[in-house]
């Protein structure tokens, strides 16, 4: 079976050159968004609870290609290893919203502040300062760990895809209820409403569905065709399904935002560098803690890379019902979508090029 796994995972044409395919993809996604706004405006209203529609199609296609490939003993076997799944549940409601603040307000609130006056006046009609609104909604991505989409990343890395489907599992469940109180806490208002239906609608989509596909489809086609045609021929294709699916959901994302995000690149810079030495500091640190606690690479890189990843689709729906979406905050949720795909492939690539260090010698 191990021979088989390694097999399955050279690197495709696709997956080769994703960091490139990436950039294009954005930056075709900002051009449509630009030149045919209206198209993204009307797209971008084809939605249940806040949850695209088109976006949520295109996630489908992009999990269950990983979904039918994961041997689910494996998922048995990761949910019997606390120590993985504890570190990563410390990071992501013990260390990280905290980091996420103090990092944001540092920038926001004082390095950058001077660039970024004036007030706005959010939902409700309270008057706030902006550089407020743009740490909150960097607060609000924050308490939001780990989309869907770090199955891709951690299959990218070559780790235990059982352990990041169990912790992408954990990590819903605990968000729904601990967002909403510590979101709270941070933001410093008395009640924070937060979308139940947008992360419950969210994780039926982009995990439940796919994966209870994946799994009988798997045991289906392996009990009609046997497993060597399981492997040879219909695993062959899906890995560009699945690279095809995360390409077009970019174009998708950036496309929506298209306009935003060429009339406020300044802003934009501004709010990304605090993003980007969170995501990079969250990592190191689980990366470092992994080894610390003797984990197997194949667990370590999961582990790190769910940490560092942020359920961007529950902090936008949240920032648009809290603060409108011309907001700052929402503005600021944006530009963590902007940033993670990117960051995180760059990531992926260090976990490729450290997993030497996880080797036992001797």
């Amino acid at each position: 079976m191990e021979r088989v796994i390694h097999e399955e995972r050279r690197l495709s044409f696709f997956e080769k050159y994703l960091t490139l395919w990436v950039l294009g993809c954005i930056g075709l996604g900002i051009l449509l968004g630009k030149l045919f706004p209206q198209v993204a405006v009307n797209l971008d209203k084809i939605s249940i609870y806040q949850v695209s529609i088109p976006i949520a199609i295109c996630l489908f296609f992009m999990m269950y290609p990983i979904m039918v490939k994961i041997d689910f003993a494996e998922v048995i076997k990761a949910g019997k290893t606390p120590k993985p799944v504890v570190l990563t549940l410390f990071i992501n409601w013990c260390i990280k919203p905290f980091t996420m603040l103090a990092i944001a307000s540092i920038f926001l609130g004082v390095f950058f502040k001077g660039w970024l006056p004036g007030l706005e006046i959010v939902k409700g009609g309270q008057q706030v300062e902006l550089y407020r609104s743009y740490i909150s909604g960097c607060i609000l991505l924050g308490i939001a760990p780990c989309t869907a989409m770090v199955l891709i990343w951690g299959h990218l890395s070559k780790g235990n895809d059982g352990h990041t489907l169990v912790m992408v599992a954990i990590n819903s469940l605990t968000m729904l209820f601990l967002y909403a109180p510590l979101g709270g806490w941070l933001l410093g208002i008395n009640k924070m409403p937060i979308p139940w239906q947008t992360i419950v609608l969210s994780v039926v989509i982009y995990v439940g569905l796919p994966l209870i596909l994946g799994f009988y489809s798997r045991r289906w086609i392996i009990a009609k065709k046997g497993f060597k045609w399981f492997e040879e021929k219909f695993i062959h294709y899906l890995t560009e399904v699945s690279i095809g699916a995360l390409l077009v959901t970019l174009i998708f994302l950036f496309s929506f935002k298209g306009d935003l995000i060429i009339s406020q690149p300044q802003i934009i810079f501004l709010i990304a560098i605090p993003l980007l030495i969170q995501t990079c500091f969250i990592f190191a640190l689980t990366y470092i803690m992994a080894k610390w606690l003797k984990l197997p690479y194949r667990d370590a890189a999961p582990s790190a890379l769910i940490g560092a990843s942020n359920h961007f689709e529950v902090a936008i729906a949240t920032s648009t019902i809290l603060f409108g979406l011309s907001s700052g905050a929402s503005l600021a949720t944006v530009v963590g979508v902007l940033i993670e795909v990117p960051v995180m492939l760059m990531l992926v690539r260090v976990c490729l090029r450290t997993k030497h260090i996880f080797e036992r010698k001797g």
